[in-house]
């Protein structure tokens, strides 16, 4: 069964990730768009963006030694520039995600499948490609880890998110503080 559809975004003129909401109840997208066309957004997790901004270091990491006469890839990125735009209304909620480089175009395609239920055909998901430069890409990855890093406090002591009301840490004993 062929994918129920597929975007490509090829050249992203710009790619980004947000959350819309308070600390704890925040939603994640992921935003690119080409010119001239209105934004496409995917929902992704919390958990998600942060896997993806390590591993987009990585990979780029990777694609530097491969390619050691690459100039390297600028991380700055400017914070209002890189708020999601209107209009927020999800494709999909996304399952899956994969990162590939072109060479001879020295393009990223930040690949991302939808997430399915258990019993529904892996192939007939929908499946979005954000090509983006490397410098885009690097700019996603330094914005994103900002973005999780924004959330609720980090208890120092079991590693899980701290409420405003107070915390269950189980190495605590349960013990609020």
């Amino acid at each position: 069964m062929p994918p129920r559809f597929e975007i490509d975004l090829d050249l992203c003129e710009h790619i980004t990730a947000d959350a819309i909401g308070q600390p704890g109840r925040r939603v994640f997208y992921l935003q690119g768009w080409e010119k001239g066309q209105p934004p496409a957004t995917v929902l992704i997790e919390k958990a998600q963006l942060q896997s993806l901004a390590i591993g987009i270091e990585q990979f780029l990491a990777d694609v530097a030694r491969q390619n050691p006469n690459l100039d390297e890839a600028s991380h700055d990125y400017v914070e209002e520039k890189m708020r999601i735009h209107a209009p927020v209304d999800p494709l999909f909620r996304v399952g899956e995600i994969g990162l590939g480089y072109d060479q001879q175009r020295d393009l990223v395609a930040l690949i991302v499948r939808e997430l399915l239920t258990e019993d529904a055909d892996p192939e007939s998901g929908a499946v979005a490609r954000f090509w983006c430069t490397r410098t885009q890409l690097r700019a996603l990855s330094r914005w994103g880890a900002e973005i999780v890093s924004r959330g609720r406090p980090i208890c120092p002591q079991c590693g899980q998110p701290m409420e405003p009301e107070g915390h269950f840490c189980p190495k605590k004993n349960g013990h609020k503080r």
